[in-house]
């Protein structure tokens, strides 16, 4: 018990939290518990995950960003190898800090997790030459239930942090990420004043 520290409402932002493991090592390596429910719930957190995803990119990959549409899903994110730049930004309507984002650093080093809770567009760049990805999900995930933003929307305006030797004209996009809706366009579809 007690094998994690969880830092809540980061960067203001209600229900984002950074959670860090604790990490036991010796000369052999290392173990740590990646998630463990009864101290989640200790620390506030009572989520019932339903599916883990792993996905594996190469440096200079931009995912997202992304959101579901009718089948919302609360995201445990973390690196196993590699680094990525991981951003959520809010589309809680309502929200005191609805369309503010968020970004941190998550590295198989720091093995940080980051908690993004339902209503976030999520996405993240590829730092190192190449990244695994795992998440826990707290729903399934629905064919054509995926929305996105664009990843450079001067209203959200993400300070992404760029691969090394790397230009935002570098990325590498998905044709479905390339055209992504503007934040603006987001909330006029929605009837949203912002």
């Amino acid at each position: 018990m007690g094998q994690i520290k969880v830092e809540k409402n980061v960067g203001g932002i209600e229900g984002l939290c950074v959670i860090e493991p604790a990490v036991h090592g010796d000369n052999r390596g290392y173990f740590m518990e990646t998630y463990n429910q009864r101290d989640m719930q200790d620390a506030g957190i009572d989520l019932t995950f339903v599916q883990d995803n792993q996905s594996c990119s190469s440096k200079g990959v931009l995912r997202g960003l992304h959101y579901q549409i009718n089948h919302p899903q609360d995201k445990l994110v973390r690196v196993i190898k590699g680094a990525v730049y991981d951003v959520a930004v809010d589309l809680r309507e309502g929200s005191a800090t609805f369309g503010k984002s968020y970004g941190i650093l998550l590295t198989e080093e720091n093995k940080k997790q980051f908690l993004i809770p339902k209503n976030f567009a999520h996405g993240f760049v590829v730092l190192s030459d190449t990244a695994e990805f795992c998440y826990k999900v707290t729903d399934f995930w629905y064919p054509n239930d995926e929305g996105g933003l664009m990843w450079n929307d001067e209203d959200i305006a993400i300070d992404w942090m760029m691969p090394e030797g790397m230009t935002a004209d570098d990325l590498l996009l998905s044709d479905k990420d390339r055209v992504n809706i503007s934040f603006r366009q987001y909330c006029t579809e929605r009837g949203i004043e912002k």
